[in-house]
């Protein structure tokens, strides 16, 4: 322990004086503090100046401490399935196709009525696909870890319902279908014509179209 302090006459204090074991003890303590602060130091300089691999998302710009990031892949950019074509359609058609038949058919798969059409040739209904094709989407995304353990719920809500009953209405595209499950029927309701601008502008290019293959003939004769 370190001596008392008297205080002297004059106002001053006397210096503490502490024994030989004890400043033994605190030139220890003190080297090893520097020693560790050395250590420190010079593991900050090997970080600072470790290259940076360059396919890390930090590596371009120098920074250290990021080497451990790797980049996350791009997911690929979700397209509605009307705008494929070819064999692209058809892998995704298939896909859907087997969602459609052994999971949203088997669970949410209501009664077939007049009320709630159904067709077991839902493929050959384009407007159908789209619907489904977006519903598919929604559940994968809402089906995520991501979305939370509400994202299931909410794609009930304000997908699943909202989907089905625009497909299998009274009055919707597969109204001209089977309404009974012992009477399987499709049928391909005709769609609304073309506008009159549009038909107006086709005719339009015909007739140009004509009058230059005349004139090209009257030149070649």
């Amino acid at each position: 322990m370190p001596e008392s302090i008297n205080s002297l006459q004059d106002g001053e204090t006397e210096p503490v004086r502490l024994p030989d074991s004890d400043l033994e003890s605190v030139s220890a303590s003190v080297r090893k503090l520097l020693e560790q602060s050395a250590e420190q130091a010079r593991q900050l300089d090997s970080l600072a100046s470790a290259p940076l691999p360059p396919e890390t998302a930090f590596g371009a710009f120098g920074m250290p401490g990021f080497a451990g990031l790797a980049p996350q892949p791009a997911l690929p950019e979700p397209r509605p399935i009307l705008e494929l074509e070819g064999e692209e359609y058809e892998d995704e058609l298939d896909a859907l196709s087997d969602w459609v038949d052994d999971f949203l058919v088997r669970v949410y798969g209501a009664e077939v009525t007049t009320a709630a059409p159904w067709c077991q040739q839902w493929q050959e209904h384009p407007d159908v696909v789209a619907w489904l094709h977006a519903l598919w989407l929604a559940y994968q995304q809402h089906k995520d870890p991501e979305a939370g353990l509400s994202g299931l719920f909410v794609w009930h809500r304000d997908f699943l319902t909202h989907a089905m009953a625009a497909v299998r209405a009274a009055g919707g595209p597969l109204s001209a279908c089977m309404t009974d499950p012992d009477r399987p029927a499709h049928r391909l309701l005709p769609g609304p014509r073309p506008s009159s601008r549009t038909t107006s502008s086709e005719k339009s290019e015909e007739q140009e179209e004509s009058v230059g293959n005349g004139e090209s003939g009257r030149v070649a004769g």
